[in-house]
């Protein structure tokens, strides 16, 4: 590693939500960066801004197929995998395989290297919990055989692949667990709560409740988790130990809609729907760990975030009124009425 210099770094997903924001933040810090990316679920509207970029490389290929990458290598960041119920549960086993063939990919090209390696894992690790808030030490209580498995169990292995890795001295591993991220570049049909209700507010639609409401979730600004994942990559020493990172302020998904309601014009109003089965209850995270050996904590208050998305999604879908894209092999294209609302 060359520390203090000038690195060269792939992002694997990087034209996805989370990783053309840290694409960008990157590349703003003097990097040279290959993006790798198969568009499954991104767009390559996010990374388009970055084409002309002299230090930036676009690799359009699954991590399921082995990368070839000559040029040396110092970090890998794995951010490569459908990240929202529709997406993910449209084609699960390619979902599974993303996560452990995918990342065992990446994990040798990281050997080959003598890169540090930074695993996206997830929140939903924690399945539907049974202790609050989730500290990290908390092994979780996930159905390995429900409609959520595939992204649940197949982050869960990836995380195994890493901590194995680690252990036997083949590469520098490190594991982020993402609680709900928010900003501009979501897919405006990912049914992840934030844009489907902004998306139906904007489009005057009725804001769609799975359950009662009263189940809860915690909101990070895109801003502030890429802050924390590159704080995790360059930390020194590597603590070898699973790092939340997200907001601790909880809401309830009624209290969002409504907060939806009162920051967008709109005719909507509020319908409810039954829950989809293995949804969370309570879901925040303990960031305890992510403060103490990262110096982290989110900056950007619900509703400071909320406004800034509101604009984006506003603009974007008066530019592109039909935005929703499919998935080019696996992904149909539905309302956003339609899709369940996603961790």
């Amino acid at each position: 590693m060359r520390h203090g210099t000038r690195k060269n770094i792939l992002v694997a997903g990087g034209a996805g939500f989370v990783g053309s924001h840290l694409c960008d933040a990157l590349l703003a810090g003097g990097n040279k960066v290959i993006c790798v990316d198969s568009y499954l679920t991104s767009s390559p509207d996010n990374i388009r801004p970055l084409q002309n970029h002299p230090d930036f490389t676009v690799i359009e290929q699954d991590i399921c197929d082995a990368l070839d990458i000559r040029e040396p290598l110092d970090q890998i960041y794995n951010l490569a995998c459908p990240a929202s119920p529709p997406f993910y549960q449209a084609d699960p086993i390619h979902t599974m395989m993303t996560s452990v063939t995918g990342t065992g990919n990446l994990l040798r090209l990281a050997a080959r290297h003598g890169a540090s390696f930074l695993q996206a894992s997830t929140s939903e690790v924690y399945g539907d919990p049974e202790e609050h808030p989730q500290r990290e030490d908390y092994w979780g209580h996930v159905n390995c055989i429900g409609p959520r498995a595939c992204y649940d169990e197949g982050k869960r292995a990836a995380e195994t692949l890493c901590f194995d890795s680690l252990r036997t001295g083949q590469v520098d591993a490190r594991v982020v667990r993402i609680f709900n991220t928010y900003g501009p570049r979501m897919q405006p049909n990912d049914g992840r709560i934030v844009s489907n209700l902004i998306v139906q507010a904007l489009r005057n639609e009725p804001l769609t409740i799975y359950g009662d409401g009263a189940q809860t979730r915690s909101f990070c600004y895109v801003s502030d988790l890429f802050d924390g994942l590159i704080r995790l990559m360059n930390v020194q020493p590597n603590a070898g130990l699973p790092v939340n990172l997200g907001n601790p302020g909880e809401f309830t998904i009624a209290e969002l809609a409504e907060m939806v309601l009162q920051m967008v014009p709109t005719r909507s109003t509020i319908i409810h729907k039954p829950l989809p089965p293995d949804d969370p209850q309570r879901r925040r995270p303990d960031i305890s760990r992510a403060k103490q050996l990262l110096h982290w904590e989110p900056k950007v208050a619900l509703a400071d975030g909320l406004a800034r998305t509101i604009a984006w999604f506003s603009q974007t879908l008066a530019e592109k009124p039909v935005v929703e894209r499919a998935n080019r092999r696996r992904i149909p294209i539905k309302s956003s009425t339609e899709l369940p609302l996603g961790a």
